[in-house]
């Protein structure tokens, strides 16, 4: 399978294509809502001289990598929406060819890594993640989970001969928190591998308890602070939220559709031999899904923080293709590719293009009318909380204009919606 890559350069460069393939059309959108309140914030934690009070901030220390590329990619590129995108973009590429060294590790092996990372490069159901700035986390916290999770792995493969790839997988952790609180998935996804190895979990015990003890540390500090952490007071997360209700729906979207035709492909075609590959899929699923469980805004998870669990998505996928490819012609097979690829490309460039820029345009009017009035402006309709339209005057014209909210029946200078 896979015979047309030469090379493992070839097969970068092909997933690279892919990504760019689907989301080329996104590089052009302008900015979004909370890309707004992202870049204001990166201005105030992002420099060395904001360190301390991001520290300080229970919600925001925990996306503290995303503020300070957002901060850096301002100054070195200024406030261009494209290079924004084109920096979320990158990394996009980057947890693709991540996903596909997922070949290193002997029970998951470089053809199937190489199908899952391009399925993974143009696969929609996360497209949140990669197209939405202000959702630069989700792509930070993966490259650095599925970093240490490598690292781990080679650590392993080495025979743990190799410190430096212990220090390593410990220090890409720490920078998973401290870009999402999701990151604390990571550390049963290392049981797994060791579960999944048929190692000693005893012998284990002592590399394992930095991982299990920077986790729990992380939590104690978030709930110590949750009367001052926002979303413990906005509705937006709770321990009391019905997260195995939550849990199952979102497991069940992100199924939807060619998970659930893979599961009944291999059932039906009996491929016992990916049956531990399949437990490694369901477990990263189930793991990097339940942080994010508990969110109460939404009975399932929202798009974007899918893109941790996309990878194990993209396993099961990609043992199913292979499957269909061993019993099939290359004819047959290239068909299934196409079927999977453009659809799913498509989907991206028409529908979610068009979903983007009504998101964004009421921003973009604000802007607009901003730029040709004088004085406050007071919004009607405006469907995004009014620190966004504060944020979005301040980034794009500088501080000085006010913006204030009035209700339905009062004079107006500006109705952004009907």
């Amino acid at each position: 399978m896979v015979r047309w890559v030469k090379s493992p350069y070839s097969a970068l460069a092909a997933m690279a294509l892919l990504c760019v393939l689907a989301y080329w059309r996104s590089l052009f959108l302008p900015f979004i809502s909370d890309d707004y309140l992202q870049i204001r914030l990166a201005r105030d934690f992002g420099p060395v001289s904001g360190w301390k009070a991001l520290a300080a901030d229970a919600l925001y220390r925990c996306r503290a990598t995303s503020l300070v590329l957002t901060h850096w990619t301002e100054r070195a590129f200024g406030l261009d929406p494209f290079v924004f995108s084109c920096s979320s973009l990158l990394l996009h590429i980057l947890n693709t060819w991540l996903v596909f060294a997922f070949g290193a590790w002997r029970l998951i092996g470089w053809r199937l890594s190489t199908v899952a990372a391009c399925f993974f490069a143009v696969y929609q159901g996360h497209q949140e993640a990669v197209i939405w700035y202000a959702a630069l986390p989700e792509l930070l916290v993966f490259f650095f989970v599925a970093s240490s999770f490598l690292l781990w792995i080679l650590w392993l493969r080495s025979g743990t001969s190799l410190p430096s790839l212990y220090l390593a997988s410990l220090a890409a952790f720490l920078l998973a928190l401290l870009s999402k609180e999701s990151a604390v998935a990571l550390p049963p996804l290392l049981v797994l591998v060791l579960l999944a190895e048929r190692k000693s979990l005893r012998r284990f015990c002592l590399p394992l308890l930095p991982f299990a003890a920077l986790s729990i540390v992380y939590f104690a500090l978030s709930f110590a602070a949750r009367r001052h952490h926002l979303h413990y007071n906005d509705g937006t997360f709770s321990l009391h939220a019905p997260f195995y209700w939550i849990e199952f729906r979102s497991i069940v979207r992100l199924l939807w559709v060619w998970g659930f035709v893979s599961l009944a492909a291999l059932a039906a075609w009996r491929a016992s031999h990916y049956l531990p590959l399949l437990k490694i899929a369901a477990a990263w699923v189930l793991c990097t899904l339940l942080p994010y469980s508990f969110l109460t805004y939404m009975p399932f998870v929202p798009s974007r923080h899918t893109y941790l669990a996309g990878a194990g998505l993209s396993l099961l996928i990609a043992a199913a293709f292979l499957t269909f490819a061993n019993r099939f012609r290359p004819a047959l097979v290239c068909s299934l590719a196409a079927l999977i690829i453009f659809p799913h490309c498509a989907y991206l460039w028409t529908k979610k293009q068009r979903q983007f820029l009504e998101r964004a345009a009421p921003t973009e009017l604000l802007i607009h009318h901003a730029r040709v009035t004088r004085g406050p402006i007071r919004l009607r309709c405006f469907p995004y909380h009014i620190s966004i339209a504060q944020s979005a005057l301040d980034t794009r014209l500088g501080p000085g204009r006010q913006v204030e909210l009035v209700n339905q029946h009062a004079s107006l200078d500006l109705c952004l919606l009907p």
